[in-house]
């Protein structure tokens, strides 16, 4: 197990200069089928990671889906032998056990087909079908967290993305405890939904849901699905290098959730729950809703690369 790099012989190609051979380090992706009692409910295109990570994908996405809500719910989960018509087992086929009591996944759940890498959305019948309702109200949660405290995160999960390191192609998400700043878990994955769904996963199998006072940190833009992913594991802020969506920050308002995009150097743009950012946040920004020479500032911002 552990299959996270791939090497592999590639042509460097500058141009005014001759082609190069020489390996090239990749970052793994295989599908991985999700089943619940022996029914298939999803497959997902994932990077194994290290041992253990697929458990806390399952998890994870289990979380995301409503179908457990404590790490109790989870009784087991083993690899299924037989994947390939030679009867081996290629580690790609993960059967989840709930604990008793726990009801099945609702058959509506199932994807029509399966998630690719770079979107988990892809099958659900409707955006309707996404809107799961939560266990957890994060509106109530009361998180406040210091802005300067807020822009050491990018940094600090940069540092420890080992993977994207070595062959720049994966996404990262991180967890940190709002209060203190500590780092609690970091995951990575070619799917930014999948390293979400690693972390939260991972909080399952820790007994820390819900996950109250924390902030969600992912590497690149904050999706619609990202933002319901960390409501269903409780998280009251979700923080962005790039850009949300406009979904995104409609669910984060509707939510009670504090979504921070553009998440740069020391500058950060709060697009719902300003108020969890200091109270002069939000204030600094009804003085100047209504100036018009604000107006160049929030072009800037919309025009940001993601």
């Amino acid at each position: 197990m552990g299959r996270i790099i791939a090497r592999r012989r590639v042509t460097r190609i500058t141009v005014g200069s001759e082609p190069r051979r020489r390996e090239d380090v990749l970052a793994v992706e295989e599908p991985l089928e999700i089943r619940v009692g022996g029914r298939s409910l999803a497959v997902t295109m994932r990077s194994p990671g290290a041992p253990g990570e697929d458990f806390d994908l399952a998890a994870g996405f289990l979380v995301s889906e409503g179908v457990i809500r404590h790490g109790d719910d989870f009784a087991a989960a083993r690899y299924c032998a037989g994947a390939t018509a030679e009867g081996l087992n290629t580690y790609n086929v993960l059967d989840v056990t709930l604990a008793a009591g726990v009801p099945a996944p609702d058959p509506s759940l199932e994807r029509s087909f399966y998630t690719t890498s770079s979107c988990g959305l892809c099958g659900k019948a409707s955006i309707d079908a996404v809107r799961t309702l939560s266990h957890y109200d994060v509106g109530t949660d009361d998180l406040r967290l210091d802005p300067a405290l807020l822009v050491t995160f990018p940094e600090r999960l940069r540092e420890q993305q080992a993977v994207f390191e070595k062959t720049g192609g994966l996404h990262a998400a991180a967890l940190f405890d709002g209060r203190t700043g500590e780092l609690l878990v970091l995951r990575e994955d070619v799917g930014r939904h999948n390293a979400v769904d690693k972390v939260v996963g991972w909080a399952v199998k820790e007994g820390r849901l819900p996950l109250r006072g924390t902030v969600l940190m992912v590497s690149g833009r904050a999706s619609f699905e990202l933002t319901q992913k960390a409501s269903m594991a409780g998280i009251p802020m979700l923080a962005a290098v790039s850009a949300p969506s406009s979904l995104a920050a409609e669910l984060a308002t509707e939510l009670g959730m504090t979504l921070v995009g553009f998440l740069r150097g020391d500058s950060m743009v709060a697009y719902a729950g300003a108020e969890r950012l200091e109270p002069a946040v939000a204030e600094h920004d009804e003085q100047h809703a209504a100036d018009p020479h604000d107006q160049h500032a929030a072009t800037t911002h919309q025009g940001a690369p993601a």
